[in-house]
């Protein structure tokens, strides 16, 4: 157990931070596979732009790697073209 006034805040806002950033990564990963299940070429192209926005949040943050969410929105693109 932390004895230090500052160690047990730094571990409370951690908990906080690991929550939150739980919380949008699931919440991204969910997008993206609703918009890999989606058939309507229409439909995809319009929620395209908000979870490739949602990857970049995440990276911005260093939630998932850069390079990760630029693979991501690259197959995502090459998915929602083909249809």
């Amino acid at each position: 157990m932390a004895n230090h006034k500052s160690a047990q805040k730094r571990i409370r806002s951690n908990d906080v931070k690991r929550l939150r950033n739980k919380y949008q990564h699931k919440t991204t990963r969910n997008a993206v596979r609703k918009l890999r299940s989606l058939k309507d070429k229409k439909e995809a192209s319009d929620l395209l732009p908000a979870v490739a926005s949602m990857l970049d949040k995440l990276a911005k943050r260093n939630i998932i790697h850069k390079n990760k969410a630029a693979n991501l929105k690259s197959g995502l693109t090459l998915a929602v073209n083909k249809l």
